[in-house]
Parts: structure tokens; C-alpha cells; sequence
């Protein structure tokens, strides 16, 4: 069945690629505001786009019509921010930390988590996160109601125990244990159920072909 984004409603739209784009890796991001307030959001349209520099980016809708989400309006007046990855044993304490709480209640001790500094920028990081990419704003792009933050890695934490080998940068992911965001408003999925597909260079599928 064939759908024409044109003719639908833009949240019907919605609904057909966030059940089928999955499972996408959640961006557990640690924002601070001009007075120091930390605050803490879990944002699932989010991935890695480029390696020299590494930038990584998420998109954050509006809280209301016409107003930034702190996240957004924190990025701006510091420029800076903090994407945590969310494993499965910390997925419950994120849940909570999506929730709307009012302004100055702090979503990192409603979920009863810490934060350890960062190395690079100002930003903290979740201290029971495996892993923390420590950002600064390389741009805002506009995407109708959403705001698409694109940040460039200066830093970057990994749990101790699941760097199998530092001086070749080898990390080990299956330990990290990362979750991912399906379908609905509270699926996710654990990222080790996994198969193995080697890549084939060029030469390989040629020989493949000529063998039948």
C-alpha cells in the first residue's frame, strides 16, 4: 500500500515512520540553562551524520505553539550539551525523565540519577550512563515544527568496563547492553539480538558471480 504524504494528516504522517523507521537509538540529553539549572530529555529521532568532524544530531518538536523546549533553549544560550546513551537497565529511570514536570524540578533527581562532570564542556553527564558525547552546537536546522540540533563530538566518556582495549580505541558493545525505541508510545528494544553480515568488497561478489 502505497501512501502520499501530501494528502494525509501530518500526524498520521508521523505515525507511519515511527513505526517503521526502528529501532532508532534514544539521545538522553543534559542541557544547562544561564543559571546553572541542569536539565535532563530523552529524544529517539536521533544518529550519528558525519566522522571528520563527528557530529551527531536529534530533532526536538515545540513544548507549545510558538516555544522552545528548555533543551533547545538551553543549547542556544550555552551552546553546549551532552547526549547520554540510555542501557537497558537505566530505560525505566529515562521514562521518568520524559515526563513534563513543571518548571524547576530537576528531571535527573526525580529519576533518582547523578551527574559527574564532563571534560570538555561545562554540561554534566549522567553518571550512570555507559556512555556520554560531550557536544557543542554546530547548527540548528529548522524542520517545520521540529528543530534538528546538530552538535560536534569534542568528548566522549565510555564505562570502563566496556573499553576492551583503549590504545586501539576497541570498544565493547555488546556489554554496553544500549536500547533502542520501537513503535507506540513505550516500546523499545535491546540491541542484543544481533546477526553477523559480513561487508564483500568488490572483488569477493565478482568471484561469487563467476562461481554461480
Amino acid at each position: 500500500m502505497n501512501f502520499d504524504f501530501a494528502k494525509i494528516p501530518f500526524d498520521q504522517a508521523y505515525k507511519l515512520v515511527v513505526s517503521t523507521v526502528v529501532p532508532r537509538p534514544v539521545a538522553w540529553v543534559v542541557t544547562k540553562d544561564q543559571d546553572g539549572v541542569v536539565n535532563a530529555a530523552p529524544y529517539s529521532f536521533f544518529n550519528a551524520f558525519s566522522d571528520n568532524p563527528v557530529v551527531v544530531g536529534f530533532g526536538c518538536g515545540p513544548r507549545a505553539p510558538g516555544a522552545l523546549k528548555d533543551t533547545v533553549a538551553n543549547i542556544e544560550a550555552t551552546g553546549q550539551f551532552v547526549v547520554n546513551m540510555v542501557s537497558a537497565d537505566l530505560a525505566e529511570k529515562m521514562n521518568i525523565t520524559a515526563v513534563d514536570f513543571p518548571p524547576g524540578v530537576s528531571e535527573i533527581t526525580e529519576a533518582g540519577l547523578s551527574t559527574a562532570p564532563s571534560t570538555k564542556v561545562a554540561v554534566p553527564r549522567i553518571a550512570q550512563s555507559p556512555v556520554s558525547l560531550e557536544c557543542e552546537i554546530f547548527q540548528f536546522v529548522p524542520a517545520g515544527r521540529h528543530i534538528i540540533v546538530l552538535g560536534k563530538v569534542v568528548g566522549m566518556y565510555v564505562q570502563d568496563d566496556c573499553v576492551m582495549d583503549p590504545a586501539k580505541y576497541y570498544i565493547d558493545t555488546p556489554k554496553l547492553d544500549l536500547v533502542g525505541r520501537m513503535h507506540g508510545r513505550g516500546w523499545y528494544a535491546r540491541t542484543t539480538d544481533r546477526i553477523e553480515i559480513p561487508r564483500i568488497d568488490l572483488d569477493e561478489w565478482e568471484a561469487r558471480k563467476k562461481k554461480g
